[in-house]
């Protein structure tokens, strides 16, 4: 089973979430600290909007916090959103090989099914699981058990295709194989990807034949 992460590995996504944070926080004349965007940038919706709150000492609920992000991100995702470079065609090459594929994402699910439709890309996946409907975050090995049971696939059966270092690490850690893929995002942590992925490459394009 190939797995594919979303933000980040299938679009350029990345970096529209710390813009909807400076926006967020700008709005109450806040803006983003370092610690602040550690935490928020591996944690799932519902930790994330909490600890916004705390940390920020805001009067907003999380469920508040949630659907503003929902309203500023839903432009990018429906409008500005791009593929990454040779996203589309490996997907494609997968498909008409006849591998099974799943989509694993931290992202909103309204916000997942609104990229993924823009681009033609929804039906090409067997599986779409959301880590905010797991509950975990994707750092946790546990995320990733619980993955495998959810797509009915061992992990040793399972390739991770991920940007994000931590998770790549987190997925080798379960039983799976992991390809780490280039983003400018994580543009300084590129030698921890190579080291804990089984394979890397800087495009998508690497991979098609």
């Amino acid at each position: 089973m190939y797995i594919f992460d979303l933000d980040g590995t299938i679009t350029d996504t990345n970096g529209l979430w710390a813009e909807v944070d400076r926006e967020f926080l700008a709005r109450r004349g806040l803006e983003p600290d370092m610690e602040y965007q550690k935490v928020v940038e591996r944690s799932i919706y519902p930790i994330a909007a909490r600890f916004t709150r705390d940390y920020y000492h805001l009067a907003d609920t999380p469920e508040e916090i949630m659907a503003e992000w929902d309203e500023l991100a839903e432009h990018h995702y429906r409008e500005l959103a791009g593929l990454k470079s040779g996203a589309g065609a490996l997907l494609e090459q997968c498909r008409r090989e006849g591998r099974p594929m799943a989509l694993f994402t931290a992202c909103r699910p309204a916000l997942c099914r609104l990229a993924l439709e823009r681009f033609g890309l929804l039906e090409l996946f067997g599986h779409i699981v959301y880590a905010e409907e797991v509950g975990l975050e994707k750092w946790d090995p546990r995320c990733f058990v619980e993955l495998s049971r959810r797509i009915g696939a061992r992990p040793e059966k399972c390739v991770l295709f991920d940007d994000n270092p931590d998770n790549c690490a987190t997925a080798r850690k379960a039983g799976m194989e992991a390809v780490g893929v280039y983003d400018a995002y994580y543009a300084n942590r590129q030698d921890e990807l190579r080291g804990v992925c089984s394979r890397y490459v800087r495009s998508l394009e690497e991979l098609l034949t």
